[in-house]
C-alpha cells in the first residue's frame, strides 16, 4: 500500500494506545469514580436550589404573625356630591280596592212567610268583574242586584219617602235606562215607582209591594170615596136637595137626574118618604163636602203609598264601576250567617298600617314610590290619608256574643281583633293596573326633600368639635387634611346636607374623611 493510501484510510489524530503499563481493571475502576464524583456533584447542587426554594416559601410561626399583624391604618374617604336628598320610609303595603263592600242579606223578605234567610243562587265567583244593575245573589228566592251610589242603604225605600237616599236611587235608575217620570228629586212617587218596577223586571224578578195587605187598603179607600160621593149627591138631589126650600126658598142649588139616570142602592125615594124636616140644608151639604174631600185625600195617599219598595237587602250600592268579586263566603243552600259576597269597586289604592314611629314621620301629601316586585314597575303616588286613631283586624263572619259576667276590658282574646296600628292610604297618580290587585307591595315615602340639588355628604363625614362647631375633614390630593366648618340640613338614607359657613371652601367631588381603614402595607420578615 502506498504512502498516500494510508494517509486517507488512517485518522489524522488516531487515539494513544492504551498504556501496555496499566491493567485492564483499573481502568474501568477510574471511569466509575468520575461518574460518581458526578453524582455526587448534581446532587449537591440540587439540595442547594430546594434549601433555596424552601427558605422563600417556608416561614417560621415569628414571620407569620409579623406579616398578619394589623397594619398601618389610614383615612377612608368619600366625595362630596351635589343633588337632590330625600329622607325616606321604607315599608310593605297591600294593593285593595277604594271600596269594599261585605254583601249580607239577612234582612230578605220572600212575602211567603218567614224564616231562616238562605242563599238560592250564587251565580259569581271569586276574581268576576260587576256591572251596575247586576243581579249578584239570590237569598230566599228574593234579588240582591247592584245600584251606581256612594251612600249605603240604612232604610226600605217605599212610596213617599223623601230625602238624599231616594235621590240617589233615582239618579241609579235613570243610569240604567229607566226614566222616573215628573218625579220631584228625592221624592218617592209614581215615576220612580215605575222606574223600579222595571229594573226588578229586568232581572227577572217582581218587586214586593210596599204595603203588604193584598190591595186592601187602596179597595178600602176607593169604596170610602165612591160612597162619600153618593152621600153628597143624595143630598143634592130631589129628595134631599139642599136647594130644597126650606124657607120658601125656589130650589136654587138643586140638582135633578136626568132622563135614564141609575139610581144608586137606597137612593130611590118610596112614596110618602120625603126628606126629614131640615133635610138637604146647607150645613148637611157642608158636611157631605167635607166628607168626600177626606175620603179623596185618603184615598190618595193610599195610592201614593201603594207600589213596589227597595228593601235595603236587596240592593248593594257601590261608589264606582266595574267593580270585581273579592271573596265568596257562602254556597247555595247555606244559611246567611255572615257576608255572602265581598265586593271591590272604585280604583285601586295601597292600604298599610303604621307604627307609632313611622306615624309620626308621614303625613298626606308626600310623595311615595309603590313598588312591585312581581310585576317589576314603580308607580309614583301620594300619601292619601293618615288615621289619627287605631285600626283592629275584624274576624270574618258571625262573632259569640260576650258573656254578660265577663269583664269586657280584661282577659279573653282582648277584643274582637288585633291591633294593626294606623291606617294609611296610599292612592297612585295614574290609576294601577288590574292586575296589582291583592298584591304586596314595597312603598318609599319620602318624609323630607331639599329644595332642589345640595351639598351631601354622608353623615359619617360630620363631626362636632370641642367648640360645638359642625365640620367636617376635607382631604387634599397631597394628602393634607383641613377642617371645614359647615351647617347641616335634611337627612336621609344614610347622608346628610351641608352649607360651608364659607361660601366655596367646599364643592361637589372634594374628598372628605368618613372614617379609619386599614391601609394596604407589604409583609415585612424579620
Amino acid at each position: 500500500m502506498s504512502g498516500p493510501e494510508r494517509l486517507v484510510g488512517q485518522p489524522e489524530n488516531p487515539a494513544p494506545d492504551p498504556d501496555p503499563a496499566v491493567p485492564e481493571d483499573d481502568r474501568g475502576g477510574l471511569a466509575r469514580g468520575r461518574r460518581v464524583m458526578l453524582a455526587l456533584v448534581g446532587g449537591a447542587a440540587l439540595m442547594a436550589v430546594g434549601g433555596l426554594l424552601a427558605t422563600t416559601l417556608v416561614k417560621s410561626p415569628a414571620q407569620v404573625a409579623a406579616e398578619t399583624g394589623p397594619p398601618a391604618q389610614g383615612p377612608l374617604t368619600a366625595d362630596v356630591e351635589r343633588r337632590v336628598l330625600a329622607q325616606t320610609v321604607v315599608m310593605r303595603g297591600t294593593v285593595v280596592a277604594d271600596q269594599s263592600v261585605a254583601v249580607s242579606p239577612q234582612g230578605v223578605r220572600s212575602g211567603e212567610g218567614t224564616g231562616a234567610a238562605l242563599v238560592t243562587k250564587l251565580p259569581l265567583k271569586a276574581g268576576d268583574p260587576v256591572t251596575a244593575g247586576q243581579l249578584i245573589a239570590e237569598v230566599s228566592g228574593r234579588p240582591v242586584f247592584t245600584l251606581h251610589g256612594a251612600q249605603p242603604m240604612y232604610r226600605d225605600l217605599k212610596p213617599g219617602a223623601t230625602g238624599d237616599d231616594v235621590a240617589q236611587l233615582q239618579r241609579a235608575l235613570r243610569e240604567l235606562g229607566h226614566g222616573t217620570g215628573g218625579d220631584a228629586t228625592g221624592v218617592f212617587g209614581a215615576g220612580t215607582k215605575a222606574a223600579l218596577a222595571a229594573r226588578y223586571r229586568a232581572v227577572g224578578y217582581e218587586p214586593l209591594p210596599a204595603v203588604a195587605d193584598g190591595g186592601a187598603a187602596l179597595r178600602s179607600a176607593r169604596d170610602a170615596v165612591r160612597s162619600a160621593t153618593w152621600a153628597l149627591e143624595d143630598v143634592s138631589g130631589p129628595t134631599g136637595s139642599a136647594g130644597a126650600p126650606a124657607e120658601g126658598g125656589s130650589g136654587k142649588g138643586g140638582a135633578t137626574p136626568g132622563p135614564g139616570a141609575t139610581a144608586r142602592p137606597g137612593a130611590a125615594a118610596s112614596p110618602g118618604s120625603g126628606p126629614r124636616p131640615g133635610a138637604g140644608s146647607g150645613r148637611e151639604l157642608a158636611r157631605a163636602r167635607q166628607a168626600l174631600g177626606e175620603a179623596q185625600a185618603a184615598l190618595a195617599a193610599a195610592e201614593a203609598a201603594d207600589g213596589p219598595m227597595l228593601p235595603a237587602a236587596e240592593s248593594v250600592f257601590l261608589g264606582s264601576f266595574p267593580a270585581r268579586v273579592s271573596s265568596v263566603g257562602a254556597r247555595a243552600g247555606s244559611p246567611v250567617s255572615g257576608p255572602v259576597l265581598t265586593l271591590s269597586g272604585g280604583e285601586l289604592v295601597v292600604e298599610a298600617y303604621l307604627k307609632d314611629d313611622k306615624r309620626q314621620l308621614l303625613r298626606a301629601g308626600m310623595t311615595v314610590v309603590i313598588s312591585s316586585e312581581l310585576a317589576g314597575t314603580d308607580v309614583r303616588g301620594k300619601v292619601a290619608l293618615v288615621a289619627t286613631e287605631r285600626s283592629a283586624a275584624q274576624p270574618a263572619g258571625p262573632q259569640p256574643q260576650p258573656d254578660p259576667g265577663q269583664n269586657p276590658k280584661g282577659g279573653g282574646s282582648g277584643g274582637p281583633g288585633a291591633d294593626l296600628g294606623y291606617r294609611m292610604v296610599v292612592r297612585a297618580d295614574q290609576p294601577l293596573p288590574a292586575g296589582f290587585a291583592g298584591q304586596d307591595v314595597r312603598l318609599t315615602v319620602e318624609s323630607a326633600a331639599t329644595d332642589g340639588e345640595a351639598l351631601v355628604v354622608p353623615i359619617t363625614a360630620v363631626s362636632a368639635g370641642a367648640d360645638g362647631r359642625t365640620v367636617v375633614t376635607a382631604v387634599s390630593a397631597e394628602g393634607t387634611q383641613r377642617r371645614i366648618e359647615v351647617r347641616t340640613g335634611t337627612r336621609g338614607d344614610g347622608f346628610v346636607a351641608v352649607i360651608p359657613a364659607q361660601a366655596g371652601a367646599l364643592t361637589a367631588g372634594t374628598k372628605v374623611v368618613i372614617g379609619v381603614a386599614p391601609r394596604e402595607t407589604r409583609g415585612k420578615t424579620g
